[in-house]
């Protein structure tokens, strides 16, 4: 199994997600923080399950979606690095 490490800007995201969806639900708010949570939770067992991210075509940069969001890793030495959160409908810009 591959561990998981969250970058500061993937932890940043998903805070701010909440925060937003907060100001009309935070009940919603808490359950897709779950949501986004437990889809990562599951790449350890399938790290190669999500698809190479279109805008870069690396396949070490891979990403999973969770509702309205993209979750963005690439896989480095056997570990799965989280970069972003995104949301679906934003242009995604990754810096690497």
């Amino acid at each position: 199994m591959s561990p998981i490490v969250w970058t500061r800007r993937a932890i940043e995201d998903v805070q701010s997600i909440q925060l937003f969806i907060a100001k009309d639900s935070p009940h919603y708010a808490q359950l897709v923080g779950q949501q986004l949570i437990a889809a990562v939770e599951r790449l350890p067992t399938f790290s190669q399950s999500g698809r190479v991210v279109p805008e870069v075509n690396n396949p070490a940069i891979r990403e999973v979606i969770q509702g309205s969001y993209r979750i963005v890793y690439r896989l480095i030495h056997g570990e799965i690095h989280i970069l972003t959160v995104h949301h679906t409908a934003r242009l995604l810009r990754l810096e690497l």
